[in-house]
């Protein structure tokens, strides 16, 4: 389902199409990167509750990041559900052929699920924290065909794998394993991520918020022409950004029930704020949703967006 501004007609209207949704990497800051692996976590989702309960005046929102535990911000234990990773390997399509890597391994199950069960060639996992892997060693050392490199992703040799995962939205990191992508994998090799395509390229498959992109990488020039790119508008409206908020969270399958409508009001508003800023968003001012869910927020979860506005749009 896809929400489409029409210029024309100055209304938007729904399309139930398998055309992709938007990819979120070309309308984020480095605070929705940050909050991308916040929320991808069991533990946060806890930890919001009893911040919301307990605090009795407003924060802004960097004063809210501030406030999670350093283990959280750190992402080190992000780790995605086995029917997630499969789904992924699905879109991918997986297979026996195939050389896999799973880069920023962490104690992820994807080297093993990749080995025992979608029966590739060789799966490798990467990871420059030693003590992040030790559950994922336990598990695969009987495996003769698995391995696991303790090293920075872009100093390994990769030229031998096909399909990778590729989890980072640090712009440093994305940009040089773009290049490193480009210069040492064959053509026809698969690069799965999650939330977004790397930096401006135009994705192969979307099943959102999963991504496959293959090399030889195509390139969008802007912002605009890789949103038209992947569907066919150049902008996103609150309605779309509330529904890539709902199927992210619904896709990654860690949010108890409870807690979903928060999380996805506090998507939707963060996917929408940095569309207008990037003067990506489809409405000319501020829609009365946004200011709603802006006082929703600030009332009812002690959370205020409003610092984030550019209001010259």
């Amino acid at each position: 389902m896809l929400c489409i501004y029409d210029h024309n007609n100055h209304s938007s209207q729904i399309i139930i199409s398998e055309r992709p949704l938007l990819t979120l990497s070309t309308i984020s800051v480095k605070f929705l990167d940050r909050l991308r692996d916040v929320l991808s976590q069991f533990h946060f989702i806890y930890y919001v509750g009893n911040l919301i309960s307990n605090t009795r005046y407003t924060m802004n929102i960097n004063e809210f990041i501030s406030t999670l535990p350093t283990s959280v911000l750190k992402g080190n234990n992000v780790r995605l559900p086995e029917n997630v990773i499969r789904r992924m390997f699905k879109l991918a399509r997986l297979g026996k052929k195939h050389i896999f890597y799973d880069l920023g391994c962490g104690n992820s199950n994807a080297v093993y699920i990749a080995s025992t069960e979608f029966k590739v060639k060789k799966a490798i996992g990467v990871e420059k924290r030693k003590n992040s892997v030790t559950k994922l060693l336990e598990k695969t050392h009987v495996l003769e065909n698995t391995n696991v490199i303790i090293d920075d992703i872009r100093r390994v040799d990769i030229s031998e794998g096909n399909v990778f995962l590729f989890w980072f939205h640090d712009e440093k990191v994305v940009k040089k394993m773009v290049e490193k992508f480009s210069t040492e994998l064959k053509d026809g090799s698969r690069i799965i991520s999650i939330w977004s395509p790397p930096d401006l390229v135009v994705p192969y498959k979307t099943d959102f918020p999963f991504f496959v992109s293959r090399t030889p990488f195509k390139f969008a020039k802007n912002i605009e022409e890789q949103i038209k790119a992947i569907y066919g508008q150049k902008c996103l409206d609150f309605t779309a950004a509330w529904l890539l908020g709902d199927k992210y969270l619904e896709s990654l399958e860690v949010v108890p029930a409870q807690y979903k409508r928060f999380l996805n009001i506090l998507y939707a508003m963060i996917i929408w704020i940095n569309a207008w800023n990037m003067k990506v968003s489809c409405e000319d001012e501020i829609p009365p949703p946004v200011e709603s869910y802006l006082g929703i927020l600030q009332t009812f979860f002690n959370i205020d967006l409003t610092s984030l506005i550019e209001y010259e749009n």
